[in-house]
């Protein structure tokens, strides 16, 4: 008589029971899905048109609110001429990306570049740019020290600094889809990526990459992140 070894019967065992789970899952799933087949076959005319309603008025809706966000200066990426209108820009938008700029530091026109992009797009979110030689006082208020600074604001407050470009992959050829995470990671846009996880940093090739160095704060004046100046 044979006797077949006691590991290939423990073997068997756990495979027969390895196939009845998955059999059991499968089962689970596919009466899951039936069940919501046979509800929408119960759907009559009137239930789908309820259905039609909601999605029209739920469209209406967000029309609605990208309207009132256009109105308040909303879906474009501009300049304001004073740190008086600061105030009045941040009180009436929930959120708010500010960039500090100089004129003379040519990064800054890189993030201008980016910020544009990123204004049509995320149009919950205010974007502005503010000269910091016509706002002395509200860069010390805010504690501004390096150019270029995005402040980023929440009900009227700051919830955050992107200061120069370390936060960014600390290069000049940064991706929009990497401010675009920064700006997520901050809640000041409505971010649908991973914020756990930065976007790739692939660089183009035969392109030279600027890696930039964090110069020291001298003073209370404003230093620049930008090694031209």
């Amino acid at each position: 008589m044979y006797l077949k070894p006691a590991g290939a019967t423990m073997a068997s065992t756990s495979i027969d029971a390895i196939t009845k789970i998955l059999e059991t899952s499968a089962k689970i799933v596919e009466d899951e899905l039936d069940a919501e087949l046979n509800q929408l076959k119960q759907l009559d005319e009137d239930d789908l048109e309820r259905l039609r309603e909601r999605r029209l008025e739920a469209l209406r809706k967000a029309q609605k609110r990208k309207q009132e966000y256009l109105n308040k200066g909303h879906g474009e990426y501009r300049e304001i001429p004073s740190e008086k209108d600061f105030f009045s820009e941040v009180k009436e938008s929930d959120k708010v990306v500010c960039h500090f700029y100089r004129s003379s530091t040519f990064r800054c026109k890189i993030l201008d570049k980016h910020l544009g992009t990123l204004a049509k797009k995320h149009v919950e979110t205010k974007f502005i740019k503010l000269n910091v030689e016509k706002a002395p006082f509200l860069t010390e208020r805010l504690r501004i020290k390096i150019i270029p600074t995005l402040a980023l604001l929440l009900d009227g407050k700051s919830k955050d600094y992107v200061v120069g470009f370390t936060d960014l992959g600390n290069t000049d050829e940064f991706s929009t889809e990497m401010l675009e995470w920064r700006l997520g990671c901050a809640d000041v846009i409505n971010y649908s990526g991973n914020t756990m996880e930065p976007p790739s940093m692939t660089q183009k090739s035969g392109r030279k990459v600027t890696k930039l160095e964090k110069k020291t704060i001298r003073g209370g004046g404003l230093d620049s992140d930008s090694d031209d100046d």
